[in-house]
């Protein structure tokens, strides 16, 4: 008979088979975890600032954004806000977040050429959506997410200009 120790060595590969893929693409996998489709396009590429002034949000790719606007997910979002800070503000500027999947892990809070401190309110609508508030002004808050987006995290900002100015409303017919 052989002694357990041998029997189990027996049992063990004598060689191991290095672990490496059949293929040179990696598999793209999609945030649900499931297979991206190849014919699609991929996830959207990340919103990158390329600089802020007084005419607006210079983004990589050359658009100006004149107004307030806010970047989730690899798009940009032209964001309707009272002219006067925190007067009139209120849940409804926020409803992006509530439909939006996944919810940004972290939202860079940018209230223009100085840091204005928002309502309680508003903290605690995003504290409850599980969603962390980080506020600061709007050159800064570009700055952190270029760099947290680049790094793959899921963040967000919403971003008031240097320059108070609203988006112009077009009548549709």
């Amino acid at each position: 008979m052989f002694a357990r120790s041998t029997f189990r060595s027996l049992l063990r590969p004598r060689y191991r088979i290095p672990s490496r893929p059949l293929h040179l693409s990696s598999i793209l996998r999609n945030q649900a975890g499931g297979l991206s489709n190849i014919l699609e396009g991929g996830p959207a590429p990340a919103v990158l600032v390329n600089t802020i002034t007084s005419e607006g949000i210079h983004l990589a790719d050359g658009l100006i954004i004149p107004s307030a606007c806010i970047f989730l997910d690899g798009k940009v979002f032209l964001w309707d806000v009272p002219q006067t800070q925190w007067e009139g503000w209120s849940k409804k500027h926020f409803d992006i977040f509530d439909v939006a999947v996944p919810k940004p892990e972290l939202l860079l809070f940018g209230t223009g050429k100085r840091v204005s401190f928002v309502p309680p309110a508003i903290r605690q609508y995003f504290s409850q959506n599980g969603i962390q508030v980080d506020i600061m002004d709007t050159r800064n808050a570009c700055s952190t997410y270029n760099l947290l987006s680049e790094e793959g995290r899921r963040v967000a900002a919403a971003l008031l200009p240097l320059e108070d100015r609203s988006w112009q409303r077009t009548a549709t017919k």
